[in-house]
């Protein structure tokens, strides 16, 4: 499939405008606070999703960013992001050789929130929520619902909420008789159509297509996404670009890679692997203590024990931070 469709499909859906969508609830001009104050005022972020970001390259580069930043107190950043799941609540047959259906996260977010405390939630679903067929209202009302689930609840529990539109799918890679990219157009288009009733939505969608195209006019076969669902360090990086550019900061998302960004800011790219690694000690341990029904994901830490080790690389960051500012090994 031609990126040239995935871009006329778009086109086409943001052309149709927002008319025939139901909404829920609108979020008055008082309540939409700039993003920069969400950061400003957040202890605790949490990023949901699915295995892309469980795998997490953009959630530890968007960490990243935040050393950048001139806070009195960085926020703590928690990666609940669970594979194979949605938020519509569908899988199909099948699924993992039979083995286990997808899981929902409505099965978990009560026990996400309770456990994690967010005050700000972001979120990025939908990829996996079409199964990979054709278009069917049936499951695209799933996937309204699901989100739509998913921003009251974590709402109520006093968290703000940032949705970002699904990640491309690369048609270019898979075998189909049919553009599963474009149910994912139509998908993010919903979510951006939100964007009216007050939700705060990051289309990461359109820029991944616009990346991808970019560089396929040089290099025709180009992609992010060798197996056509999962970004690899560099779609990761477009991925956090777009978070980053939401929050204000065109000039970090310029960057052309995690490193530059940080050796901008006079930061040894080196603390990379640190971000990484506090990362996937919290990731770990709040997944376990939350629960979840997706067979074949390592326990982590009891969570106080998983904080006393995260604060540890904090420091070994902080270390790393202060030799560069100074000059001393």
């Amino acid at each position: 499939m031609s990126q040239t469709y995935w871009m006329s499909q778009t086109a086409w859906w943001m052309l149709v405008g927002c008319l025939g969508f139901a909404t829920s609830h609108a979020r008055s001009d008082a309540e939409a606070a700039e993003p920069r104050d969400l950061l400003e005022n957040s202890s605790r972020i949490v990023f949901l999703g699915d295995s892309i970001t469980y795998t997490g390259h953009y959630v530890a580069y968007f960490d990243a960013w935040l050393l950048t930043q001139d806070f009195d107190e960085r926020p703590t950043v928690i990666n609940m992001g669970l594979p194979s799941e949605t938020v519509s609540g569908l899988s199909e047959d099948g699924h993992a050789g039979g083995k286990f259906p997808r899981p929902d996260l409505a099965e978990r977010l009560d026990r996400v929130l309770e456990a994690t405390k967010p005050d700000l939630v972001c979120a990025c679903y939908g990829i996996n929520c079409g199964i990979y067929e054709p278009f069917d209202e049936v499951r695209f009302q799933k996937y309204r619902k699901g989100i739509t689930t998913l921003e009251e609840k974590a709402e109520a529990a006093g968290a703000q909420v940032v949705l970002v539109t699904p990640p491309l799918f690369d048609d270019a890679r898979a075998k189909r008789n049919f553009s599963y990219n474009a149910v994912l157009d139509r998908y993010s288009h919903w979510l951006m159509c939100r964007r009216e009733n007050g939700w705060r939505v990051i289309d990461l969608h359109t820029a991944m297509a616009e990346a991808v195209k970019r560089r396929r006019e040089q290099y025709p076969d180009f992609t992010f996404q060798r197996d056509a669902v999962h970004p690899d360090a560099a779609g990761h990086w477009v991925m956090a670009r777009e978070i980053i550019r939401w929050f204000g900061d065109e000039a970090a998302a310029n960057a052309d890679s995690p490193e530059a960004m940080l050796e901008a800011k006079e930061i040894p790219a080196d603390v990379l692997p640190l971000v990484f690694q506090r990362m996937a000690v919290r990731r770990d341990a709040y997944l376990s203590a939350a629960g979840h029904k997706r067979p074949g994901i390592r326990p982590g830490l009891p969570a106080a024990e998983a904080e006393k080790r995260a604060a540890e690389i904090g420091k070994a960051i902080s270390a790393a931070l202060l030799s560069a500012s100074t000059g001393v090994e």
